[in-house]
């Protein structure tokens, strides 16, 4: 494991006050959604000679408004090419971008700390664009690198040995853009994706789960606005338990195609989360579909812990390096 300190990664978990819970940064008026909170940005590096990680930022669709920052380590072997890493950041759906300073920290820090490729997808947001829009992002970046010129990813990027990472809502948009590419793997050559990396997935259903009624005024991710983040989120008139929120209620025969493949998925998580008995049902459900799949749920944290904890960022940062590296085959 690399010794180099992350980048811009603050060395303690925010205090009670400073960590804004999910309502202090939004509320609906008269049936307006109204967000109440810029998150600070980060520009891409370009070619910055101080940074150890470089970064840029491509167009993807015009139409859409969405694009892509990619991330490479400044320093690379020579001739070795990187693992790729399509990674889509969290926010409940409706917030955050690429740009947010966190995401970028963290794409940041797993390019050098791995090290891999990272592209990094600004999908679009609900509630302007509810599901499935930020699915059919994710696909679309797919496409896009399977025909693209870009330097880096022609010359870094190994598309034999692809990932496809989402982090809480980036989770759950990862999984679904994942069963739509399985469906259509034929689509996406040269582009091989060898597994799904799940970290604190945000998955949810209709019935309460234990760790959901245990911290239901977390700090975090309190019920309350969790119920408000799926209402702007689903489409117009579906419930809890759509197959967009709750996985355990479709996905069939994709999901087996994902098994079928060879995929692998790694899943983490922690008992401080609200949403860990989901992130667990999850896994049972895959492992039941014949998926491999390779589960990390550790104790205390809370929703979001590797992005402001350092400490806890390295213990991940070795679970995803042993995943890509060890666990998931080369061939």
């Amino acid at each position: 494991m690399s010794k180099r300190k992350p980048v811009n990664m603050s060395d303690h978990p925010p205090s009670e006050n400073s960590k804004n819970t999910p309502p202090a940064y939004f509320k609906i008026v008269d049936g307006t959604f109204i967000r109440l909170f810029q998150f600070p940005t980060t520009s891409a590096t370009g070619d910055d000679t101080h940074s150890p990680v470089l970064s840029k930022d491509i167009p993807l669709n015009p139409i859409t408004n969405t694009w892509l920052r990619l991330f490479r380590p400044r320093h690379s072997s020579s001739g070795v090419k990187l693992p790729l890493i399509i990674y889509v950041h969290g926010g409940g759906f409706i917030l955050c971008s690429a740009a947010s300073t966190i995401n970028h920290d963290f794409c940041a820090n797993i390019s050098i700390e791995l090290p891999a490729l990272i592209v990094s997808v600004e999908y679009r947001l609900a509630p302007e664009h509810r599901l499935p829009a930020a699915y059919e992002d994710a696909v679309d970046a797919m496409h896009w690198i399977t025909k693209c010129e870009d330097e880096w990813l022609r010359d870094l990027a190994d598309f034999s040995r692809c990932f496809l990472m989402g982090s809480s809502a980036g989770g759950n948009i990862v999984y679904h853009a994942g069963l739509r590419a399985a469906a259509a793997s034929d689509d996406l050559v040269p582009l091989r994706i060898k597994g799904l990396i799940l970290h604190q997935p945000y998955f949810g259903g209709s019935q309460r789960t234990g760790s959901e009624l245990r911290l239901v005024n977390d700090q975090v991710l309190p019920l309350s606005a969790n119920d408000m983040m799926w209402e702007q989120a689903l489409p117009i008139g579906a419930d809890r338990d759509h197959e967009y929120c709750n996985p355990l209620m479709g996905g069939g025969s994709s999901v087996e195609r994902v098994g079928l493949m060879g995929w692998w998925c790694l899943v983490t998580g922690c008992d401080g989360d609200p949403l860990m008995d989901r992130q667990v049902e999850l896994v049972r459900m895959l492992e039941r579909k014949g998926v491999r799949v390779v589960e990390r749920f550790v104790e205390g944290g809370y929703h979001g812990i590797e992005a402001f904890d350092s400490k806890a960022a390295q213990a991940f940062f070795m679970v995803l390096r042993n995943f890509v590296f060890s666990i998931v085959p080369s061939q």
